[in-house]
């Protein structure tokens, strides 16, 4: 097996975020880092720097007026009478949720505070200083794990922080900037004829769905709680299956509150029998750990134990697959998790 993590991915540092109607103290705070890094190094693995591959792996699924926005938002803040201390929207544009489209046309306007809220689309993703850059070098990292596959290894994981799969093709949200899971998957395009995003994060893949609900080749599941009751509310549901070519091959499988590890166990083997049914080639799985039962985001009640559960029966897919690292909050139990899951799969 082997890793990839780059320290400038440490650098972004949110200060804030809305909850219940309070801006609070930020969950995605750069010491989650350190606590995986620590159980990569309770299995023995030592994770290597990604190269610079600059623009190229995000512009394979974000376009460039997108990312242009990313990389120039905060110095354009600071240019802004009475700024605050990070890029956060207060105005939001209507859009009907079309699924036959891809992605929107650039904003209509260069004003930043239209752009800001355009391209974000909550209170959960300021922009400071270093966020662009830690999100960039998440999706070398993306890119290096995958890569790694390409060059004939069974396992690879990718450490990616800032998370990604909430990140539409050209709209920021829920702590996400550039989606590392598409990206991967994408990659792995290049030389598998069909490749699936298995995502076992709490929360819904809503972006990691838009980006790909139109196409056959890459099937998209995602296991995570009911979004009748749980963030992001607005997708995730049974019905949503893919649009034109798609259709078939997007897979939501909701838990209900208070789901314990078997409910959660039940759901990821579901997932995996879609992905092998499906005649998967290779496999990204987007691993959270917010279904933990201590994580303040939880509403489910999954321990850490079925992390290493779950790698089993994923890892019994016997499928090429790169692990991009999602969410996950409660930095006491996050690296045990990662420690289990990785055990699961190696077993």
């Amino acid at each position: 097996m082997r890793a990839f993590y780059h320290p400038d991915q440490a650098l972004h540092s949110p200060r804030q975020f809305m909850r219940f109607g309070r801006l609070a103290d930020p969950t995605d705070i750069p010491v989650r880092t350190e606590k995986l890094l620590g159980a990569l190094g309770r299995l023995g693995v030592e994770p290597e720097a990604p190269p610079d591959l600059g623009r190229r792996p995000a512009s394979t699924i974000h376009p460039a007026h997108y990312l242009d926005y990313l990389e120039t938002a905060y110095r354009r803040w600071l240019e802004l009478p009475d700024h605050g201390p990070e890029v956060l929207p207060n105005t939001f544009p209507y859009w009907n949720g079309d699924p036959s489209r891809e992605a929107r046309p650039p904003c209509p306007t260069h004003q930043l505070l239209a752009q800001t809220g355009y391209y974000l689309g909550d209170l959960a993703v300021p922009i400071s200083e270093f966020t662009y850059r830690s999100a960039l070098r998440s999706t070398h990292t993306a890119a290096a794990a995958a890569d790694a596959v390409l060059a004939g290894e069974p396992l690879a994981y990718a450490l990616c922080r800032p998370s990604g799969h909430h990140c539409r093709a050209d709209r920021a949200s829920g702590f996400c900037y550039m989606n590392n899971a598409a990206i991967a998957a994408q990659r792995l395009r290049g030389r598998f004829a069909k490749v699936a995003v298995l995502d076992i994060d709490a929360h819904h893949g809503d972006g990691t769905q838009e980006i790909f609900y139109r196409r056959s080749d890459v099937m998209t599941v995602s296991v995570h709680v009911d979004t009748d009751f749980y963030n992001p509310f607005f997708t995730g549901r049974p019905h949503e299956t893919g649009y034109g070519p798609g259709e078939g091959y997007n897979l939501n499988i909701p838990l209900a509150p208070a789901s314990g590890d078997d409910a959660f166990l039940a759901a990821v083997r579901r997932g995996a029998e879609a992905v092998a049914a499906f005649g998967a080639e290779a496999v990204v799985i987007a691993l959270g750990y917010d279904t933990h039962v201590e994580d303040p985001l939880s509403m489910v009640e999954v321990t850490t134990e079925a992390f290493e559960k779950a790698g089993r029966a994923i890892g019994s897919l016997r499928l090429p697959t790169a692990v991009v690292q999602e969410g996950g909050y409660q930095i006491s139990v996050i690296g045990d998790c990662l420690e289990g899951f990785i055990r699961g799969m190696r077993a």
